[in-house]
């Protein structure tokens, strides 16, 4: 590979979680592809992990999918040495693959669900309390509803409500009440303001625990405002629908939540069968659409989690594609 001269050094900030084993589960090496195989990597981010299965191998070309016009602007300077072996897509991933716009179908895909470092420490978009930002949390910042008009606009029992399902807050109706009392005073903007004003609502014995007592209403926030579990169910079954026969894909997920639904899908590929047992006689085809790479989920190591603390609550899945898979194989994977 040839590197072209000039090119603007990035600076990363985020570290790609089970980097060696998304290598090794994902391999174009040995296997049904053609010499140049295809690779989509469905969430890009600052392409750390484009940038490793690019170097590693050299026939391997690669489509870089991301909401975020703003941080796949630092992957395009970051992976400009590959030239054509690399291109990006700049949308949500669920509509990349609802409505395929690419010629040519991929031998090996690739999620990570993960929110990059890069978001909470340098995109100025309230990702995080750690610095006081404007409450916004979109990844497409020009578009849909800002955590700071969910905040000053859901009713508290449906604040409540979310606070709970996307994060198990045990105080999410103590919160939802604070919040919107606050907001009787007047508009709730900054992380700060939601970060101090829930540590002051939760029992004084919570607010000293592993994690600060505004961790879990944050990420269910984010996970609101991105429709992050909304999008997963159909995204995941489209994208399979896309693999060339013989195609692995790999979803790296990091909270109980995504997990759960790509377990129950990718158990459902790899059944015969997944009519209702109550059918005259099987309409599924009756065979699998998938074999499980990964029985269990890969973990990171001890070592990774001590040199990368964010990679502690990621878990790797990966099916290698028999066949197309129907709607039915869907069933019981709940998109909350």
């Amino acid at each position: 590979m040839g590197v072209r001269c000039g090119v603007k050094k990035v600076e990363i900030v985020h570290t790609p979680v089970l980097l060696n084993e998304s290598l090794e589960y994902l391999s174009p090496l040995g296997e049904s592809f053609e010499k140049d195989a295809f690779m989509i990597d469905s969430t890009l981010g600052e392409g750390g992990h484009s940038f490793n299965f690019l170097s590693k191998y050299p026939s391997l070309s690669i489509t870089g999918v991301d909401a975020d016009a703003q941080i796949q602007g630092r992957a395009r300077e970051r992976l400009a040495p590959f030239g054509e072996r690399m291109s990006f897509y700049n949308g949500w991933f669920n509509e990349f693959y609802a409505d395929y716009p690419l010629e040519r179908h991929p031998d090996l895909i690739l999620f990570d669900l993960g929110i990059s470092v890069f978001h909470y420490e340098r995109s100025g978009r309230g990702f995080s309390f750690r610095h006081d930002e404007k409450l916004d949390m979109r990844l497409n910042p020009s578009a849909g509803e800002s955590a700071e008009d969910i905040v000053n606009s859901m009713p508290e029992d449906q604040l409540a409500n979310m606070i709970y399902l996307y994060s198990d807050e045990k105080f999410s109706r103590r919160i939802a009440a604070a919040i919107v009392e606050e907001r009787k005073i007047g508009r709730i903007s900054s992380t700060k303001v939601l970060a101090d004003l829930i540590y002051g609502c939760v029992p004084a014995k919570y607010r000293h625990g592993a994690i600060h007592p505004a961790t879990r209403t944050f990420q269910a926030l984010r996970i609101c405002v991105n429709s992050e579990l909304k999008r997963l169910p159909e995204a995941i079954h489209n994208a399979f629908n896309t693999l060339n026969a013989g195609g692995k894909m790999g979803v790296i997920t990091f909270h109980s939540l995504e997990d759960k639904i790509v377990k129950n899908y990718f158990r459902n590929l790899a059944k015969q069968c997944v009519c209702p047992p109550e059918a005259p006689f099987c309409t599924c085809g009756g065979s699998p659409c998938a074999e499980l790479l990964t029985r269990k989920p890969v973990e990171p190591s001890e070592e990774e989690v001590k040199a990368n603390s964010p990679s502690r609550s990621a878990k790797l899945r990966v099916v290698r594609k028999i066949r197309d898979a129907g709607k039915e194989r869907l069933y019981g994977v709940e998109a909350l």
